[in-house]
């Protein structure tokens, strides 16, 4: 892997942690939005936005949700807006499936927090990046992920290879995840990987940390696979474009 060099120890706790990258010619393939398409790309760490509390009761929303199904695999989906939850080597739609006995999984609290958590993150972003937050949408897929040491059953359980948001889904422009859980307290192995020419770039995920970074191509990267334990994360992405646009998931 040559170098591996940390941004973000587990133990840190980082007010607020950015570094510059140049950006790649990713964007210029599509639509440019005045005000929001990246023309600074780079990478962050946060510890300030989200607190520690608020993150176990988000990871509290992922259990409750992913305790009705569960991959055969090492890694589950659950996304709140399309509903879609993995189910042994499928997903089935967690609302049509469960319909009004979802109503007694989540509360509407629960889809509170969720929208502020949401909120909060694109602000900072928006303020790291000097866009305009109102220019930015939520844009899918958005999803909660639980990851575990179980051998791969289908593709969508390799999470481990490298890839770039912006080539794997045309609208990201933005992208972050919210760590629910502690690396090597909770889980072995599963940091966050960029990986740049000459070296690796990891973030150690803690329970409220945000990394985020725009969503092109000078930002490569990976999951190491979880050796132990279960990693809990959220991604949630962001788009210029509204046509990309999606809005916070309702309950009922």
């Amino acid at each position: 892997d040559g170098v591996t060099e940390v941004l973000a120890h587990r133990s840190d706790n980082l007010r607020d942690k950015f570094i510059e990258v140049p950006c790649s010619e990713d964007y210029e393939s599509h639509r440019r939005f005045a005000g929001c398409t990246p023309r600074k790309c780079g990478r962050g760490v946060t510890d300030a936005v989200i607190t520690r509390e608020e993150a176990e009761r988000i990871r509290r929303i992922a259990e409750r949700g992913l305790s009705l199904g569960g991959s055969d695999g090492g890694a589950s989906i659950l996304d709140l807006h399309s509903g879609a939850l993995s189910l042994g080597k499928h997903f089935v739609n967690l609302y049509r499936y469960f319909g009004d006995k979802i109503q007694e999984i989540f509360t509407e609290e629960d889809f509170a927090l969720y929208r502020d958590v949401r909120q909060r993150i694109q602000q900072r972003i928006a303020q790291v990046f000097g866009i305009s937050s109102s220019a930015m949408y939520l844009t899918k897929p958005t999803f909660f992920s639980r990851m575990n040491s179980t051998g791969a059953k289908t593709t969508h359980d390799e999470y481990w290879h490298p890839h770039v948001d912006k080539v794997t889904y045309g609208s990201f422009d933005y992208t972050s995840l919210l760590y629910l859980s502690d690396y090597s307290k909770d889980f072995g192995g599963g940091r966050f990987v960029f990986m740049d020419a000459d070296s690796n770039k990891t973030v150690e995920p803690r329970a409220g940390r945000v990394s985020f970074f725009t969503s092109g191509s000078e930002n490569l990267h990976r999951v190491e696979k979880v050796q132990w334990g279960t990693r809990f994360a959220i991604t949630i992405s962001f788009t210029c474009d509204p046509e990309h646009g999606i809005e916070d998931p309702l309950l009922g």
